[in-house]
């Protein structure tokens, strides 16, 4: 037997008014449809045992004991017919179909979706993220790796399902970009935001043993001799490559003054430095964590109103120029729009004691990745303002179509 939702009905109006608690509505392989009401049970059957007249239908509640059955018509034969005849049924169980679910959510398994590979940070975060909505929600929540596109793949698994809250999933800052790299018409308005968990900031690593100590000095070396310094990253149009040349463009410097190295990703890009082929990478204090404290890389400057947590001593934006521009990779938490409001709130609650956990915060510190929560209106606001942000550094320096 299949649960799918519920409806109550009689013979007259004053059936209507009747009140009811914790529908359970249930059909099984005979056609029979059941409602349990606590002591009420009310069925919706096609007679498939009467040979002779197969089609026969009828609608019939038990309520105390007493029986009552309302004909719907012995040639009624399909579900139109019975729409037809009885439209108020009909109507009725339509709307009950999604209060029950909403009462009983969640009552099967849940799947959690990530945009990008197994083994990542995205797909680390992920995963913590749901072992802690499944302790909360008392059902399995299973992560899927629903990678290619540069994340289109996965985003639009999560924007495109059924908004019944069996399917949510990991939303990240691509998503207020690849729409402006016609890759998608996904935006951020695209999702029901259920909370922003993760934000790190940019921050400009160069080799150990490099000439530049501080922003003002690559600033100054890249005003001096437009072209002459190299950075790497990410892909062309990545978040980092895009962050640099918003800071390029905040500062009045022409994009191409530093010549982009594209790569698959900050890690080889960091190795490119290590190695000297490339003068500067933009990234994460997380991505580069391992080689600052090789002693092989140095962090900068980090863009952000507050010190780095990983690395308190490096100067933000303001310390270093004065600056306030600021840009970073994010992690959020989303689901198809349109969700039932009482299963909205159910997991947006979900989210946030997932967040405010003692197990998320000891694993966040751990990998060092930035914790900054916003609420789901917030979180809809933010992505707004960052498409935004994203659209106008993106045009004007040509990475947009």
């Amino acid at each position: 037997m299949q649960e799918s939702g519920s409806f109550r009905e009689a013979g007259d109006p004053s059936s209507l008014c009747w009140c009811f608690s914790k529908p359970v509505f249930r059909s099984d392989s005979e056609g029979r449809v059941w409602c349990h009401w606590w002591r009420v049970r009310a069925s919706w059957r096609q007679n498939l045992a009467t040979p002779s007249n197969p089609s026969e239908q009828w609608l019939s509640l038990e309520r105390g004991g007493v029986t009552k059955r309302v004909d719907c018509g012995q040639r009624a034969g399909t579900l139109a017919a019975v729409m037809t005849r009885h439209p108020l049924v009909v109507l009725v169980s339509l709307l009950l179909v999604t209060l029950a679910g909403a009462a009983d959510y969640p009552v099967r398994p849940i799947t959690f979706i990530v945009p990008w590979g197994a083994g990542g940070g995205t797909d680390a975060v992920g995963r913590v993220i749901a072992s802690l909505l499944e302790r909360d929600l008392g059902r399995p929540v299973n992560v899927v790796n629903r990678t290619g596109g540069s994340g289109v793949v996965g985003h639009s698994a999560i924007a495109n399902a059924r908004p019944d809250g069996y399917t949510l999933g990991i939303l990240t800052v691509e998503i207020v970009m690849m729409h402006h790299q016609k890759l998608t018409p996904l935006t951020g308005a695209s999702f029901t935001p259920l909370g922003m968990i993760n934000l790190d900031p940019t921050a400009i690593q160069v080799r150990a043993d490099s000439p530049y100590h501080s922003l003002g000095d690559i600033l100054n070396a890249i005003r001096a001799k437009p072209g002459k310094l190299k950075a790497s990253g990410t892909a062309q149009g990545g978040i980092w490559h895009v962050a640099l040349y918003g800071l390029l463009q905040e500062q009045k410097i022409a994009p191409d003054a530093v010549v982009w190295i594209p790569s698959a990703s900050n890690a080889a890009g960091l190795l490119d430095l290590v190695a000297g082929g490339v003068d500067l990478v933009p990234g994460s204090h997380p991505e580069g964590r391992s080689l600052i404290d090789a002693g092989k890389v140095r962090s900068v400057v980090i863009f952000d109103e507050k010190p780095s947590p990983l690395y308190p001593a490096v100067p933000t934006g303001v310390q270093a120029t004065g600056t306030a521009w600021s840009m970073g990779a994010w992690r959020g938490i989303g689901a198809p729009r349109n969700l039932p409001k009482a299963i909205e709130a159910r997991l947006q609650a979900a989210v946030k004691k997932a967040y405010e956990s003692k197990e998320f915060e000891t694993f966040m510190v751990q990998r060092g990745f930035g914790m900054r929560w916003a609420g789901p209106a917030e979180f809809g606001a933010f992505m707004a303002r960052e498409d935004v942000k994203m659209g106008t550094v993106m045009k004007a320096v040509g990475l947009a179509k």
